[in-house]
């Protein structure tokens, strides 16, 4: 299994166990979905829930829908308007240029960075009103911001990460 990690941040942002899809060279597509998570239900205290009152009817009350990405990796939610999210992401850029610099393996990729990301981030900008915006845990503001957005069918969701801002660790 591999892990994929915010290079600045160092916050785990998705893992292969979702379908994911190399877009351009630049980013990664990583389907997700919605799931319904139920209040406690990672919580087990060894009683009988038959013996309780409330049973059943009282986890499914308490059961919320989650994006499956956001759950498991605890994504949060921020926002951006386009200006604040340009200066973010033109910050960002240089970071990532730098830690990819500052590694004589990772030196040759700067060019196709650098190219990629421009005409990338073209799209997302063309495209802004379509986007929210999620942070790892730590919500550094340095770090990664994943896109989620919506396929052509407005119902299923993906998240568009940065290809050379995530470090694969094996599992």
């Amino acid at each position: 299994m591999l892990l994929y990690s915010d290079v600045i941040s160092g916050d785990e942002m998705f893992s292969d166990a979702f379908p994911i899809k190399l877009v351009d060279g630049i980013v990664y597509e990583v389907d997700c979905q919605l799931i319904t998570v139920k209040a406690g239900a990672d919580v087990d205290i060894g009683a009988n829930p038959s013996a309780e009152e409330g049973g059943d009817e009282a986890l499914e009350d308490g059961a919320t829908q989650v994006n499956n990405v956001v759950y498991s990796f605890r994504l949060q939610a921020t926002s951006f308007d386009k200006k604040s999210y340009l200066t973010y992401l033109k910050s960002y850029m240089k970071a990532v240029k730098g830690h990819l610099e500052s590694d004589e393996s990772t030196k040759p990729l700067v060019t196709e960075f650098e190219k990629g990301a421009q005409a990338f981030a073209k799209k997302i900008i063309a495209n802004f009103k379509d986007y929210e915006f999620y942070t790892g845990e730590s919500m550094n503001p340095d770090g990664m911001v994943a896109l989620l957005n919506y396929r052509e069918d407005g119902v299923t969701p993906y998240f568009t990460f940065w290809k050379h801002g995530l470090k694969e660790v094996k599992l």
